[in-house]
């Protein structure tokens, strides 16, 4: 999933609860909750690659989305520090699987894993059980919109 539905709804949480502690806790976990809904994703193979000199626009989509992001959470929420604390720690887990490219670490790879292969289900599982050839096939019609749900979702209940 992009970044700004991540940062939207990490946000979301914190406007809507008042225990910063728990929300801080359910902002890292909704990022989870949000990758087991198909989406789409914008590819960063160069980054995935360490093609250095490949990266810019992979890099230049990752902060245009981000910004845009942080530019909607600053339009319609409260704007308390808290809100921000979230959106960071919705998108932690992004941050850690790329921090995996840089370290080789059993820690970080272990959540890569566990994040690409368990959470990432249905858009990366085969159909092993019944039908090994196959994969599981989600319109890009759908994996747009659940994105836009969520972020229409997002705004809603910041304001």
């Amino acid at each position: 999933m992009i970044l700004t539905p991540h940062l939207l709804f990490g946000a979301a949480i914190a406007s809507q609860l008042k225990n910063h502690f728990l929300a801080v806790i359910l902002a890292f976990l909704g990022h989870y909750l949000l990758d087991i809904i198909p989406h789409n994703e914008y590819p960063i193979e160069n980054i995935k690659r360490k093609q250095w000199r490949k990266v810019l626009p992979d890099i230049s989509l990752v902060s245009a989305d981000f910004l845009f992001g942080i530019f909607l959470i600053f339009i319609f929420s409260s704007n308390q520090p808290i809100v921000y604390v979230c959106a960071f720690f919705a998108i932690l887990s992004d941050g850690i699987d790329l921090l995996s490219l840089f370290y080789s670490n059993k820690i970080l790879k272990a959540h890569k894993n566990f994040h690409h292969e368990k959470i990432h289900f249905l858009s990366n599982r085969k159909l092993e059980e019944t039908k090994p050839q196959y994969e599981i096939k989600i319109s890009f019609f759908w994996r747009i919109s659940t994105q836009i749900i969520i972020i229409i979702l997002s705004v809603f209940l910041m304001t």
